[in-house]
C-alpha cells in the first residue's frame, strides 16, 4: 500500500465507528472471524481495543491484520483501521 492509498484510507475512517471492540479476553477464533465477516462486507473496518484489554494496540492489530490477510492502515490510541480489498466486489478504490 502506497502511502497516497493509506492517507486516502485514513481519511475515509475518519468518519466510520468501530464495528468490533477488542475486549479482556483479547484474540479469540470467534473474533478473527466475526473481523473477517466484517472487512469482507465493508472492506475498511475500524477497531477499538477496551481499557479491560492489556494487549498492545498495535501487536493486536498486526496479529488480527495477519489472520484475515489484511492490511493495518492506521493505529492511533486504541482505535485500529484495517483495509482488505473485496476481490468479487470492490466498494473502495485506494488509488484514487
Amino acid at each position: 500500500m502506497t502511502s497516497k492509498e493509506r492517507a486516502y484510507l485514513k481519511g475515509l475512517a475518519m468518519s466510520i465507528d468501530p464495528v468490533l471492540n477488542v475486549g479482556k479476553g483479547s484474540i479469540t477464533p470467534e473474533f478473527i472471524r466475526a473481523v473477517d465477516e466484517a472487512i469482507e462486507k465493508r472492506e475498511l473496518i475500524k477497531l477499538s481495543v477496551l481499557k479491560n484489554c492489556m494487549d498492545d494496540p498495535r501487536a493486536i492489530a498486526e496479529t488480527v491484520a495477519e489472520r484475515t490477510n489484511s492490511q493495518v492502515v492506521q493505529v492511533i490510541g486504541k482505535k485500529i483501521v484495517l483495509y482488505r480489498k473485496n476481490k468479487k466486489n470492490p466498494k473502495i478504490m485506494p488509488s484514487k
